[in-house]
């Protein structure tokens, strides 16, 4: 077991994770942030951020995250690459593995998101961020006036190919059944709604493009096994997200769904764990929003920290 005691540990370095970080390190405990992959968290893959605060004419997801990173470099913030496997609770310390080390802390705040469900399909990686997508509020406004594809038949699907109205000149709803999941009040918006054609007992079973972009998908119709060919220049994959907090599923309170149940104060059923960004249960799920959520959480723990001083 690591000799050292950190106040604070994070395990995630996302939007959410980085500015927690920054947060409790610019307050001066000792903070160690652990990443699986890479610092800056899925914003790392998202070609341009236009609707976070700030950056008029919109940046390079990349390059925000650099910025988050050269913050926390600022008050020194410690950082490392490895898997968390386990945490236990041992009162005023937790004890977290990672890659079979185990390490102590006083407090844990947990950031690791969440990851859009894939169809796994030839050509869906390919093209992740010159047409394919999995958050049209992030990428609609760069579909104006051409033709998208939303994949999907629940709430997401339906709120997203309503939103995808306001930019694209046609929305197909691709389902892979006869009728929506989605609230009725739903449904009634994009039966009625002119821009939106539904796609009925379809799945996708290719994305084609070129050097431009996506510019058609190869349908499957699973009633009469029939293929076809969809002009679209966008895919909107809408079919379920996973949250990234399976490893926490006999220690944290989750919902049926994977999402770590935490308080409007980011507090978890474990005193001084916390749960921020989009792995927790909320509404939405956007880089202002983990901001927000790594802010309340780094300084709700520094306070419950106090509380043993």
């Amino acid at each position: 077991m690591s000799e050292t005691l950190y106040d604070v540990l994070i395990i995630g370095g996302g939007p959410a994770g980085l500015t927690a970080g920054l947060y409790t390190s610019r307050a001066r405990l000792k903070t160690l942030l652990v990443e699986r992959m890479i610092l800056g968290g899925q914003v790392m893959t998202t070609t341009k951020v236009e609707n976070y605060p700030g950056f008029p004419g919109g940046i390079d997801g990349p390059d925000l995250m650099v910025r988050f990173q050269e913050h926390c470099q600022e008050f020194g913030l410690e950082t490392m690459t490895g898997e968390v496997t386990g945490l236990v609770d041992k009162g005023a310390e937790k004890v977290v593995t990672v890659d079979g080390r185990e390490i102590r802390t006083r407090a844990v705040i947990i950031t690791t998101g969440a990851e859009p469900s894939k169809l796994d399909i030839p050509g869906e990686t390919e093209f992740v961020g010159r047409g394919v997508s999995y958050c049209a509020t992030c990428d609609g406004a760069f579909f104006r006036n051409v033709p998208v594809a939303i994949i999907g038949g629940g709430d997401t699907a339906a709120e997203e190919a309503l939103f995808l109205c306001r930019f694209a000149s046609k929305v197909y709803l691709v389902h892979r059944r006869d009728e929506l999941r989605a609230t009725k009040v739903l449904q009634d918006r994009i039966f009625a709604n002119d821009k939106i054609e539904p796609v009925w007992n379809s799945t996708v079973d290719q994305v084609v493009g070129d050097n431009t972009g996506v510019t058609s998908l190869v349908l499957h119709n699973r009633q009469d096994d029939s293929q076809q060919t969809l002009e679209v220049d966008g895919m909107f994959v809408a079919v379920g997200v996973t949250p990234k907090a399976h490893f926490l599923a006999d220690i944290l309170d989750l919902t049926p769904e994977g999402y770590i149940l935490a308080d409007s104060d980011c507090q978890t059923s474990m005193p001084g764990v916390f749960a921020a960004g989009d792995v927790r249960k909320k509404i939405l799920k956007q880089i202002a929003t983990a901001v927000g959520d790594g802010a309340i959480a780094a300084i709700v723990a520094e306070k419950y920290l106090d509380d043993f001083e």
